[in-house]
């Protein structure tokens, strides 16, 4: 079962990404298959993917969620995830 809020994260991380490159944290961290408080704990430790203040908001551009997604991959079963 799909839960409405997942959703709702679906749709904007769609529209953010037609749209503008810079997606929220909870975009951020549904684009990247991650809880939105795991990637606020991580950006806290000065770790995760480059993240940027417009304003008061946090916002993640895509292509650095890309990269480091790409940097950041971990093994499976002795094979790196494609």
């Amino acid at each position: 079962m799909i839960d409405k809020d997942d959703d709702d994260a679906v749709a904007r991380a769609a529209r953010a990404r037609k749209g503008s490159p810079f997606l929220s944290t909870a975009q951020a961290a549904w684009y990247l298959g991650l809880d939105s408080r795991t990637l606020d704990n991580m950006r806290g430790r000065g770790e995760g993917p480059r993240a940027r203040r417009h304003g008061r908001y946090v916002r993640y551009h895509i292509d650095d969620l890309d990269d480091w997604s790409l940097t950041n991959r971990s093994k499976v079963r002795g094979r790196f995830d494609v």
